[in-house]
C-alpha cells in the first residue's frame, strides 16, 4: 500500500537552528527560548494571490479558506495583490506546504508562501490553517504518538511524497515543548492532522483523514487564543507619541489585544518597551502595514515585560501588546517609544 500523500511545513532557515529546549525565565517560570508567535493581528484581513492555478483549483482554495473565515474573526481577500500575503502555486510536483502564519512576511514577494500540488478531501483548508498559525496536531506535545521510525522513514522516503530523513524528522517525529505552542488537548478529528498507517506506531494506533474542520478546530481558532469574534476588523490602534510620557494601559478581559500606533519621523533605532507588574508580549508591524510583522518579544525588558529595539525607517508602525495568557490574563501596563 503506497503511504498517504502529506503536507510539510515549509521552514524558514532560521528556523531549523532554532533551539527547542526550554529555559527559566524571570520569577523562575519555565519559558520556551524560540519564539512561538505566528498568528496574525485579530481582525486582519489577508490578501492572497494565485500564481497559476486552473479555475476549478482556484475556487477549492477560496472556498476551504471560508471554512476559517466563517469562524474566525480573519478575512481572506482574493485579490492577487502583488505583495499578497497568502501566495499560492500550484505545481503538483512540489507536494502541499505552508509557512505558518506570520512567517509568510520573510517569503520574497514573487515566490510562493503555499503550494497545492494536490486537493485531496480537505488539502487546501489544512494549509489555509497552517497560513493563519496552526502547526501540525501529531506535533503537539499531547499526542503521545509512539513512531515506528524505520518504517514511517522507508515509507515517506518512496511515492508519492519521496521525503529525506530531515523532512520527515520535522514534520512527523518532531513535537514541540508545551511552552511552544498554544493549544488544546490532542484532537484526533482536527484538520491538522495526518492520516497515519496503524504500522507506522509502535502501539499500533492508527488516525483517519479529516476533510473538514473539527469541533475543536472551530472552537480553538475562536478562541481566546487566537481569532476571538469580540468585534468586527481590526480595533481600534491608540496613538503613541515618540519620546512622550509613558502611556498608561490595560488588558481589560481575557484576549484583548492592544493596539498602538506611532509614526517614525526619520529613520533611526526606536524602543518600544512596557512597565509594571502585568506579563504581556509585544509585537511590531510596519512600515505602514498592519500584517507586516517586523519583531515580536516577551522578556527582553524589566521583569516580565517586552521590550523591542529596532531599526525603523520613517513611516507608520502599529505596536500589538496582549497578556502572555491569552485564555486568562488581564492587567495594567505603561507602553513608550523612544528613538535612541
Amino acid at each position: 500500500m503506497p503511504a498517504p500523500k502529506c503536507c510539510f511545513d515549509h521552514i524558514l532557515p532560521r528556523d531549523l537552528l532554532r533551539p527547542h529546549n526550554t529555559a527559566a525565565g524571570p520569577g523562575g517560570r519555565t519559558r520556551a527560548i524560540a519564539p512561538k508567535g505566528k498568528s496574525w493581528i485579530n481582525g486582519s484581513t489577508l490578501r492572497v494571490r494565485f500564481i497559476g492555478g486552473t479555475a476549478a483549483e482556484q475556487a477549492t482554495a477560496r472556498e476551504q479558506a471560508a471554512w476559517w473565515s466563517a469562524v474566525a474573526n480573519l478575512k481572506f481577500d482574493f485579490n492577487n495583490a502583488p505583495d499578497a500575503e497568502i501566495r499560492i502555486s500550484f505545481d503538483e510536483n512540489d507536494g502541499a506546504w505552508s509557512t505558518i502564519g506570520t512567517d509568510a512576511r520573510s517569503v520574497a514577494f514573487n515566490q510562493a508562501t503555499m503550494n497545492l500540488g494536490f486537493l485531496d478531501g480537505g488539502t487546501a483548508a489544512h494549509e489555509f490553517g497552517h497560513a493563519i498559525g496552526l502547526a501540525h496536531e501529531h506535533s503537539s506535545p499531547l499526542g503521545g504518538m509512539e513512531w515506528n521510525k524505520p518504517v514511517v522513514l522507508r515509507d515517506l522516503a518512496g511515492s508519492p511524497n519521496f521525503w529525506d530523513e530531515a523532512t520527515v524528522q520535522h514534520n512527523v517525529f518532531f513535537k514541540y515543548s508545551m511552552d511552544q505552542i498554544n493549544g488544546t488537548a490532542f484532537d484526533p478529528d482536527s484538520i491538522m492532522l495526518y492520516a497515519f498507517p496503524a504500522e507506522w506506531t509502535l502501539n499500533a494506533v492508527s488516525t483517519h483523514a479529516n476533510d473538514v474542520l473539527s469541533k475543536l478546530d472551530k472552537e480553538f481558532i475562536a478562541g481566546a487564543k487566537m481569532y476571538p469574534k469580540t468585534q468586527p476588523g481590526l480595533p481600534a490602534a491608540v496613538n503613541l507619541t515618540v519620546g512622550a510620557p509613558r502611556l498608561e494601559a490595560d488588558i481589560g478581559k481575557p484576549g484583548e489585544e492592544d493596539l498602538f500606533r506611532f509614526h517614525a519621523d526619520t529613520d533611526g533605532v526606536y524602543v518600544m518597551e512596557t512597565r509594571g507588574q502585568t506579563d504581556v508580549y509585544m509585537k511590531l508591524f510596519g512600515p505602514n502595514s498592519p500584517t507586516a510583522l517586523l519583531e515580536e518579544d516577551d522578556d527582553s525588558g524589566y521583569g516580565l515585560n517586552p521590550r523591542i529595539s529596532a531599526r525603523l525607517m520613517a513611516g507608520d508602525y502599529i505596536v500589538q501588546v496582549r497578556h502572555y495568557d491569552r485564555s486568562a490574563g488581564t492587567g495594567k501596563y505603561g507602553i513608550t517609544v523612544k528613538q535612541r
